[in-house]
């Protein structure tokens, strides 16, 4: 465990039904299959709400739940698909940062060696409230101090993901690059507004880049995001832009081949981490070396069911979700034949039944309850 860090409890980690890259493992292999790094929040979410908050007045809402966020929403999507994941985060000193330790080590099975709690740092919180299908967020947290010694970064992998900073270059992004570790970077909004590729300088080392339409438009000065998709396989050999309501269109330049795949029609609980199952989808296939079009379908898959439950990092799908998806959907009278052969690389990897050897976390409403 972390430095300071500390677990009460006796649940261990989960074991998903699926693993995606049995075939492809090796005596040789590295330890992990994904490491990824970022700040871990506790997330409280607020669903059922008719409309946004009015100021002057007190909103009620239907539902809430709470669950790690932050980066926990990318490493428990990786873990429920399998994938050996290890994070390296910060952890508050206090009960919220225990809860999230708990939830994500040995609730999600999930390596926090490289991480580390924090004596008298407090763990940052989201208030997050869906409403019409959007999302409104406030947040409070300070900078955790920086660790001295600096860690053994980052551990032997398959992958990472990156969360790419305009002007912010990180080192060890570079470092797993060379050692073979395969980069999957996404981007927040450029808040300097220069939207300059060139401020980006660790998109280099990156095998794929995964913004959204809008933040790949205006870094490639493109009308639409299939051109502007095209536009950064100047920089990057695959590109994969999301496109809400529409879907997914990606180009890999070293193939040539480009693939959209439209969006899955759900009835959206609550948005939150919906892009980061999506990244974590997409990552999942591309290591077990399926077709781009599959990845895309399978990536906007995972997104679509992770909207129908609260909060971020436990309303990731695992394989039984995902297999109950697939029987339902080909039970449908009047489904879509072209539609369903879409998918139909699910046949043969999903759980043949909807019982699963451990039961998923969802987001509730309070934390600090004890199983007996």
């Amino acid at each position: 465990m972390g430095k300071g860090s500390s677990y009460r409890g006796k649940a261990g980690p989960c074991q998903p039904q699926v693993d995606p890259l049995a075939a492809l493992r090796g005596p040789d292999d590295p330890p992990w299959d994904v490491y990824l790094t970022g700040t871990v929040f506790l997330d409280i979410v607020f669903t059922g709400l008719d409309s946004a908050p009015v100021r002057g007045t007190e909103s009620w809402a239907r539902g809430m739940g709470s669950s790690p966020g932050g980066v926990a929403n990318m490493a428990t999507a990786l873990a429920r698909l399998g994938l050996k994941t290890s994070l390296a985060a910060a952890f508050g000193d206090d009960h919220y940062g225990e809860y999230c330790w708990d939830a994500l080590a040995h609730g999600e099975g999930i390596d926090l060696g490289p991480s580390r709690t924090v004596p008298g740092w407090h763990s940052p919180v989201t208030v997050s409230m869906a409403y019409e299908g959007e999302r409104t967020m406030v947040s409070h947290g300070h900078e955790p101090p920086p660790e001295e010694p600096a860690p053994d970064c980052p551990p032997g992998a398959r992958a990472a993901i990156a969360s790419l900073t305009p002007g912010v270059r990180a080192p060890w992004i570079a470092q797993a690059a060379s050692k073979g570790t395969r980069i999957f970077a996404d981007v927040g909004w450029d808040d300097t507004g220069a939207w300059d590729l060139a401020a980006l300088p660790d998109l280099a080392h990156c095998e794929a880049f995964l913004p959204n339409a809008e933040e790949a438009m205006r870094y490639t000065g493109a009308s639409c995001p299939r051109a502007a998709a095209h536009a950064l396989t100047d920089h990057v050999p695959l590109a994969v832009v999301t496109l809400g309501a529409e879907g997914a269109y990606a180009v890999d330049r070293r193939t040539g081949e480009s693939a959209e795949v439209p969006a899955i029609a759900v009835e959206a609980l609550d948005p939150t981490g919906a892009g980061d199952v999506f990244v974590a989808g997409f990552v999942t296939s591309t290591l077990a070396g399926w077709p781009l079009a599959d990845r895309l379908a399978f990536a906007g898959l995972t997104a679509a069911l992770s909207v129908q439950e609260f909060g971020g990092s436990l309303s990731a799908p695992g394989w039984s979700e995902i297999g109950a998806w697939w029987r339902r959907v080909q039970s449908v009278d009047g489904q879509d034949p072209a539609a369903l052969r879409r998918y139909a690389f699910l046949a043969g990897l999903v759980p043949e039944s909807d019982a699963r050897p451990w039961p998923l976390r969802r987001a509730v409403p309070t934390i600090g309850f004890r199983s007996a």
